[in-house]
């Protein structure tokens, strides 16, 4: 299958997990990577406390590197993902409904996709365009393909925001990949509208099947190869990329969803 493909630029980024909230803190990540662990949350002091309070530990970690990425910036669209979404709540919720008690409206109202999306815009005041999405173990690169459409129609700078956390725990006989919290952002510019910044290529064909066997590669710049697990104690795929994007490393495949993703550096 002919290869397709996006590009663009990063203007500016951040991320944020337990342990790790620093740039320094996320450099030594990406040349060790380690398994992050914890429930320790971000201040998310730039959101008033009424509506920050309605924010849980994904929704928080996804609002802090929003909001030091946006810094201060209004009208621009964003692009919000996250495979698994609030599944703490959902859980919750469920649970509640089998025992036959009465729901929360505030708890149902921030376990939907968009919930968080939808708090940013509110204590921001910003009427701009946001999306939520999720898409199985590709779920950031269509993020990424949705975030280059806004660009191709004119938007000129777009928010990608990936978060995830660890499934709860009546869901770990199903995980496929080591879970793990975390939440980043891309500030993401037409590719080549500024030679100071990170310049990024996505380009995809048809795989034949997900296979742990076919594990993709990431080749740094000085040509080393830097190999990225597909087996089940491999970390998530929005991991895989933020590492990718820090690293420095000129290119990485990865497979999901039938797909070979390939991911590099334009130079």
């Amino acid at each position: 299958m002919r290869s397709k493909g996006v590009h663009f630029s990063i203007a500016g980024h951040s991320a944020w997990a337990p342990g790790l909230v620093t740039p320094q803190d996320w450099a030594h990540w990406a040349q060790a990577p380690f398994t992050i662990a914890g429930r320790e949350e971000p201040g998310v002091k730039q959101m008033p406390p009424m509506l920050r309070r309605r924010a849980g530990f994904l929704g928080k970690m996804a609002l802090e590197v929003a909001y030091h990425c946006l810094d201060g910036r209004s009208d621009v669209p964003t692009v919000f993902c996250s495979r698994h979404g609030e599944m703490d709540r959902a859980v919750a919720l469920l649970t509640d409904l089998a025992q036959g008690d009465a729901l929360s409206p505030t708890a149902f109202g921030m376990a939907v996709h968009n919930a968080t999306a939808g708090l940013l815009t509110i204590a921001r005041a910003d009427r701009a365009n946001h999306i939520a999405l999720a898409a199985g173990t590709a779920t950031i690169e269509h993020a990424v393909i949705d975030a280059c459409g806004l660009l191709a129609d004119g938007a000129p700078m777009v928010l990608l925001v990936a978060c995830d956390s660890p499934l709860p725990e009546v869901f770990a006989s199903f995980e496929d990949c080591r879970e793990q919290p975390f939440a980043w952002a891309w500030l993401m510019v037409p590719a080549g509208a500024d030679a100071g910044v990170d310049a990024i290529s996505l380009e995809w064909q048809g795989a034949d099947a997900e296979s742990p066997h076919a594990a993709p590669r990431a080749a740094a710049q000085d040509g080393a190869a830097l190999a990225v697990d597909t087996a089940a104690s491999a970390a998530p795929g929005g991991l895989e990329i933020l590492r990718f994007q820090l690293s420095g490393a000129a290119s990485m495949e990865r497979v999901a969803e039938r797909r070979r993703w390939r991911w590099s550096r334009d130079v």
